[in-house]
């Protein structure tokens, strides 16, 4: 799959990633000295906060488009580019943390392992991401207009894995873990603006786009927003159905 991270649009329409994931740090309780991996760390918002905690942290992301502005944000931080099924580190760190990238990451048990691989032993995984029925109503709707234009196989052009809590915990056992806390909930979100879910698909949706023209990508586009305005526009704001798993495991 081609880089499709317009960080640009990321930084100035999306910044609600990094906001709601202070609420992570907090579960996480970083410690003075610790060394924390910030797994899939998009432009490096998050990694900075760790870093003005005292944290020696690493920034990693597969997007070679976050790793470069993240590195112009924060040329103080170190960024490095980094497949998630693929981590380089074997018991070097206090902690992962990982806010609204695990959703993208199959297969999930590669990434556990890895995770899990990389902590020392004590450590602990603090995670985020959409779980089972995010962003349910956008999906159902990208796979109506999908099918009405004839286009084959469109459950298969969805790009994200939502478990629900159990599927996820039982993994996260599978690998090794110790679950000390998991958490399906809502969090309704704001989509900035009337462009709100036009922004949104053009960040996130793109790869369902992946092999289709810019005329029949806009056709989508405009089918989708007029399939869910009734629903999810209100008060002059699009308003996207949120549903996250956060989880903490322990390497014992």
């Amino acid at each position: 799959m081609t880089d499709h991270w317009n960080v640009q649009l990321y930084d100035s329409q999306h910044s609600f990633v990094s906001q709601y994931g202070t609420e992570l740090i907090d579960l996480l309780a970083p410690q003075n000295g610790e060394r924390i991996l910030d797994l899939g760390c998009g432009t490096g918002d998050l990694a900075n906060q760790l870093y003005m905690l005292g944290v020696d942290v690493i920034g990693i992301d597969s997007s070679g488009n976050m790793i470069e502005q993240a590195r112009k944000k924060y040329p103080h931080l170190e960024f490095q580019q980094a497949n998630a099924l693929d981590l380089p580190f074997e018991d070097e760190f206090d902690a992962v943390f990982s806010n609204a990238v695990l959703h993208w990451i199959k297969p999930p048990e590669q990434a556990l392992e890895g995770i899990y691989k990389a902590l020392k032993k004590g450590g602990r995984f603090v995670a985020e991401f959409g779980g089972k029925g995010n962003v349910q109503m956008i999906v159902n709707a990208a796979i109506e207009i999908f099918r009405k234009l004839g286009i084959k196989n469109p459950d298969a052009r969805i790009p994200w894995y939502y478990p629900s809590i159990g599927e996820y915990t039982f993994l996260m056992e599978q690998y090794g873990f110790r679950v000390a806390a998991a958490f399906h909930f809502d969090r309704p979100t704001p989509l900035l603006g009337k462009e709100g879910l036009r922004n949104w698909l053009k960040m996130f949706g793109n790869p369902m786009f992946q092999d289709l023209d810019d005329e029949t990508k806009e056709e989508i586009i405009l089918d989708i927003e007029a399939l869910l305005k009734e629903k999810m526009f209100k008060n002059g704001q699009w308003m996207a159905d949120y549903k996250r798993i956060r989880v903490v495991g322990l390497k014992e």
